[in-house]
């Protein structure tokens, strides 16, 4: 029962940026190349033995923008392989990579995408809490962030 009432979240090296580069790797992973067979662009961009270490780490060199910038066009390539595919046959068609010796199809993938989303929107969740102790959906009036007419 005491677990039940710890709040407390263990340490963690895991970061907002880290998770951002996470799903920008998913994003190539599942619809360049689950979905398409094309080569998964961010991967690509980092050395083999380094893809399981760069993907949650944001490195001193790297800026905000970089990291946002690289999230972005993953997503961007996702959606143009998306649109792709429902033209050429839509989201029950195959994908290209085989598993089990079955070949699961785009809706599958899809599905997978956006549970990688919803898994990680609760990871996101703890750390922005971490970073500025807000908790719930909606900040308050008075944050700083919200325009000052109600719009």
């Amino acid at each position: 029962m005491d677990q039940l009432r710890a709040r407390a979240v263990p340490t963690s090296e895991l970061t907002v940026g880290g998770l951002l580069k996470h799903l920008a790797v998913c994003e190539d992973d599942i619809f360049c190349w689950r979905m398409s067979g094309r080569p998964p662009v961010t991967s690509l961009t980092v050395p083999e033995e380094d893809v399981e270490r760069w993907q949650f780490t944001v490195d001193p060199h790297e800026s905000a923008e970089q990291v946002y910038a690289l999230w972005e066009a993953a997503v961007a390539r996702s959606r143009a392989r998306l649109r792709e595919l429902l033209h050429d046959g839509g989201l029950d068609q195959p994908g290209q990579l085989e598993f089990d010796g079955e070949r699961p199809s785009i809706r599958r993938h899809l599905h997978d995408m956006i549970e990688e989303y919803g898994r990680h929107t609760g990871h996101m969740d703890l750390l922005r809490e971490a970073i500025d102790g807000r908790v719930g959906e909606d900040p308050p009036a008075d944050w700083p962030m919200l325009p000052s007419d109600g719009n």
